[in-house]
Parts: C-alpha cells; sequence; structure tokens
C-alpha cells in the first residue's frame, strides 16, 4: 500500500522515537525509505549542514543495522515547504514524521501541521 515512504527528522527527540514507527512502516509495507533532512537558517538546531549530514548519517546507518536499504536527501529551506516538494518529486505515498507540537504563545502552527496543509499524500504524525 505505501510503495515510498518520506521519514523527515531533526535533532528532536520525537524524531528518535518516530523512527520506531517508520522501521515497522517499511517492514510491513516492504516499501521504498527516504530520509529527509532540512537545512533552515531560521532554525537554530538545524541551521549547521555539517551537524544535519551527520544526523542522517547515523540515521541511515540505524536503518541499514536493521536490514532496510533506505536514501538520503539533503536540502536547504523552509522545512514544511520542502518536505511537501520532496514528498511530490519522490512519488512517496506517505509521510511519517513527529511532532514537537504547538506554540501556542505566539500563534504559530509546527512543522508537522504545516505538512498536513501541505502535503501531496498521507502523513502520518507520530506524538
Amino acid at each position: 500500500m505505501f510503495r515510498t515512504i518520506l521519514f523527515p527528522l531533526d535533532h528532536s527527540r520525537t524524531a528518535l522515537e518516530t523512527a520506531a514507527t517508520v522501521l515497522k512502516m517499511v517492514q510491513q509495507h516492504n516499501s521504498r525509505l527516504v530520509l529527509l533532512s532540512v537545512v533552515d537558517s531560521n532554525d537554530t538546531t538545524m541551521a549547521n549542514p555539517d551537524g544535519v549530514a551527520q544526523l542522517l548519517q547515523q540515521a541511515h546507518d540505524t536503518f541499514e543495522r536493521a536490514g532496510i536499504s533506505c536514501e538520503v536527501i539533503e536540502r536547504e529551506g523552509k522545512a514544511a515547504f520542502v518536505i511537501g516538494d520532496v514528498a511530490d518529486e519522490i512519488e512517496a505515498d506517505l509521510i511519517v514524521m513527529g511532532t514537537r507540537g504547538i506554540s501556542l504563545e505566539n500563534d504559530q502552527q509546527s512543522t508537522a501541521a504545516r505538512v498536513i496543509q501541505l502535503a501531496p499524500c498521507a502523513v502520518l504524525v507520530v506524538p
């Protein structure tokens, strides 16, 4: 059912916790897995290209050790828009991502909420 799964990740704890769900989904559906990380100069945790590359390599190695081959994509820009664009480019059937919640102080939506609005495919948000 899900031929291609896109897993956007960052340095958050929820991204690491979401990896277990991604692993199960890929195994259940024998899916192609694409890891994505976005370098965003406005996000201090994701503004360092070297840190993003290291994060992607660690995630790649974790999935490879579990017997899951995966592709890695690194892009620059606003995370929600890039995730939607990449999902469209790779013809993803599903995006699986964690959420860090919505900031209620300044009415900003979380990246996950924006991805749900922009995505060209189904989105599974793991709390």
